[in-house]
């Protein structure tokens, strides 16, 4: 009772926020080519990347998108750089933010453009001609680039400004939205029932395998009735209906960060871990099937790495000099950018990719038939 009255603030400001924008009070704006918004309702962890990732493997090997311009809109979580910027292959994770850089690198087809201000960052990926004029790109490092025939908007969710065409809402498997608290008891940013403007919801970091029961009393949680495990769907309380699909993560095998790196460590009884993620332990499990873990590193999400933290790395590898040091993909995008790491680090160093995959190729069918329907929908 004590934590209801004290959430009540934040509840009834995020009841009033809402009610504004659906009310027409406060301005929103659409965008001229379809935008697939990837979000969720919790502060971090829910693998919002990789599903963005996986999205975008589904439209360049679509025959409708694979031969368009497809564009990535983030917001470049930490970066120092201001206002709109188109990210580079080449460039660094301090600029950009870890997460659109690693994107760039595994896409490089696709245009990924970092901004605050997802209205005027859809605009000027649409028009790139304004950026000549466009006070927020005057400091834009690369202007070439083509206009957008679709654009994927990464964590843009809460951003109620930009009404996106399709919202693709993710949830973690282990911390359900209705066991959650509002922040600061929990981890929800947003309330729960705004889950239902959703059209597909995914449940993610699932086992790799779940019974139909267990689905269905997930999708009975959501308040989605009828919901089956042929169609995957349900109808939700007002009546519309919404596809509910469940992912699982699958660790790749280790990728040198440094052109230095021998590969012979990966072979390795022992590994020394160290992460700047919301949530580890799903790698953790992973690697321990494989490896002892020596020494384990948590950092904050998106740490920015120093020398005291490469000096802390280098001291557990020479305690324990056989072993493999390894850290996440997004990591390593930030460790990039550090000057003098010491060579015997570089020829350790592995980083862990990570694709997520849905528990069924009848579930990756759905989703994939779903999505690119609702895009031959697309009226501007």
């Amino acid at each position: 009772m004590l934590r209801k009255i004290l959430l009540a603030p934040y509840y009834l400001t995020l009841k009033l926020r809402h009610a504004l924008y659906d009310k027409g009070i406060w301005k929103v704006r659409t965008c001229k080519v379809p935008t697939i918004c990837v979000g969720n309702i919790t502060a971090g962890g829910t693998g919002k990347t990789p599903h963005t990732e996986m999205i975008l493997r589904t439209l360049l090997s679509s025959h409708e998108w694979g031969k368009r311009d497809i564009a990535v809109l983030s917001r470049g979580h930490k970066r120092s750089s201001w206002g709109f910027q188109q990210v580079t292959r080449d460039g660094r994770a301090a600029i950009f933010g870890d997460e659109p850089l690693q994107m760039k690198k595994r896409f490089p087809v696709v245009t990924v453009a970092v901004d605050r201000n997802r209205v005027e960052g859809c605009d000027l990926l649409c028009h790139p001609e304004k950026l000549k004029t466009s006070r927020r790109a005057r400091k834009c490092i690369d202007k070439d680039f083509k206009p957008a025939d679709l654009i994927v908007l990464d964590d843009a969710f809460q951003y109620r400004s930009l009404k996106a065409y399709f919202n693709i809402i993710l949830v973690d498997y282990s911390r359900p939205t209705y066991k959650d608290n509002l922040l600061p008891f929990g981890r929800l940013r947003d309330l729960p029932e705004r889950l239902h403007y959703a059209d597909i919801i995914v449940i993610t970091k699932c086992p790799h395998y779940l019974e139909d029961e267990q689905k269905i009393r997930w999708a009975e949680a959501f308040g989605l009735k009828g919901y089956s495990t042929e169609t995957c769907r349900g109808t939700d309380r007002k009546g519309a209906e919404k596809t509910l699909l469940f992912s699982s993560i699958n660790h790749c095998p280790l990728k040198p960060v440094f052109e230095k790196a021998d590969p012979r460590y990966s072979y390795s009884k022992k590994i020394i871990l160290f992460s700047g993620i919301a949530k580890d332990t799903p790698l953790r499990m992973h690697l321990s099937d494989t490896y002892k873990i020596v020494r384990h590193f948590k950092f904050p999400d998106h740490h920015k790495y120093n020398r005291w933290d490469i000096a802390k790395i280098c001291r557990a590898s020479r305690e324990h000099p056989t072993a493999v040091i390894a850290t996440t993909e997004k990591d390593s995008q930030r460790l990039l950018d550090l000057k003098n790491v010491p060579d015997t680090l570089q020829e350790r160093l592995f980083q862990v990719p990570i694709e997520v995959c849905f528990l069924s190729d009848h579930e990756k069918e759905v989703f994939e038939t779903t999505l690119l329907t609702a895009l031959r929908n697309f009226r501007a």
